[in-house]
């Protein structure tokens, strides 16, 4: 199925109302369809692919009498979702070279719920090459768990002093009551909430923290809003600050979520914010000249504008961190 059919199960689902088991209630498309960006959706200010594992809950369905069969739309986006977590493997170096890493004051704030507490034994979930476990690292032992080989392989070879274990959110490999953290960077959208929050709760301590971490542009400085409208980048995430509702799905075993928004720039050059933009999900999925066609759009506009023009720039990144404590 082409893009512009997903992009249309995409808007159907979000016509139907059907749940999204997500980190907030806001849904609104982001910039308009496109063949091989897919139909955007975001969930307050963090990316959801696709609208990633939309699902009618059997309470929903019975209030709305609408029949809780599978959609043969949902099973068309779950398709999209899977290929495009998939994708990073096959760019694990170049996901470790050019994608930011994560400031030193989100990581604290994340933290600070447990930072008293002696010996801290911090698990670094769906860890990809290490970006975060980097940061964890320097803050007490570190476990770190991701699916993808290919990222697993890229994450032993940067920290192979780090235990490093293949699994996935829905199924961690840890016992129970075995970590005072799990921090998750920028893959909470790509897990079954339904399934995670419970495993998550499993593995963490009474008093415990969980945190989500996103790094995105802010798209309030003019020219990070123009670069995006200059290649229709639907998929790259973008920091609205007047949206405020960012917060992980309610669970029985956590208490209510907290919301921090830190600051998190990065120098960079035209050829580093086109390497990143290589790394996303959307370019690694692409049709090839889709893609190249995307990115000589960004090098054209960047080239045209006075603060990136020069050589090296600043690239105005923010962190959104969301936690909660396991009761």
């Amino acid at each position: 199925m082409g893009g512009p059919h997903v992009a249309e199960a995409v808007r159907a689902l979000d016509r139907d109302r059907i749940g999204v088991p997500a980190l907030g209630e806001h849904l609104r498309p982001l910039g308009p369809a496109h063949p091989h960006l897919f139909g955007k959706l975001v969930v307050g200010a963090v990316e959801w692919v696709g609208a990633h594992r939309l699902q009618v809950s059997d309470a929903r369905s019975r209030v709305s009498g609408r029949s809780s069969r599978p959609d043969p739309r949902r099973r068309t986006v779950d398709r999209v979702t899977t290929s495009r977590a998939r994708s990073f493997g096959t760019a694990a170096a170049e996901y470790a070279r050019h994608r930011p890493e994560y400031a030193d004051n989100a990581v604290d704030w994340a933290l600070e719920p447990v930072a008293a507490r002696p010996s801290l034994q911090l698990l670094d979930l769906a860890a990809g090459t290490g970006k975060l476990t980097g940061a964890l690292h320097t803050r007490g032992p570190v476990i770190a768990v991701e699916p993808d080989p290919a990222m697993l392989a890229e994450l032993r070879s940067r920290f192979p002093d780090v235990d490093a274990r293949e699994g996935n959110a829905e199924s961690i490999p840890l016992p129970d009551a075995s970590v005072d953290a799990v921090l998750v960077g920028q893959a909470w959208h790509w897990f079954d909430p339904e399934r995670a929050l419970p495993e998550i709760a499993r593995v963490l301590r009474p008093g415990g923290v969980l945190a989500a971490l996103w790094n995105g542009d802010d798209a309030n400085v003019e020219w990070v809003a123009g670069y995006h409208k200059a290649a229709a980048l639907i998929e790259r995430r973008v920091r609205d600050r007047a949206d405020s509702g960012l917060r992980l799905p309610e669970h029985e075993a956590f208490e209510a979520s907290e919301h921090a928004v830190l600051p998190n720039p990065v120098r960079t050059t035209i050829d580093g914010l086109v390497a990143t933009l290589g790394t996303h999900s959307w370019a690694l999925v692409a049709d090839p000249a889709d893609r190249d066609a995307a990115l000589a759009r960004v090098r054209a506009y960047l080239a045209t504008r006075p603060e990136t023009s020069a050589g090296e720039f600043e690239l105005p990144l923010v962190t959104d961190v969301v936690r909660m404590l396991r009761r």
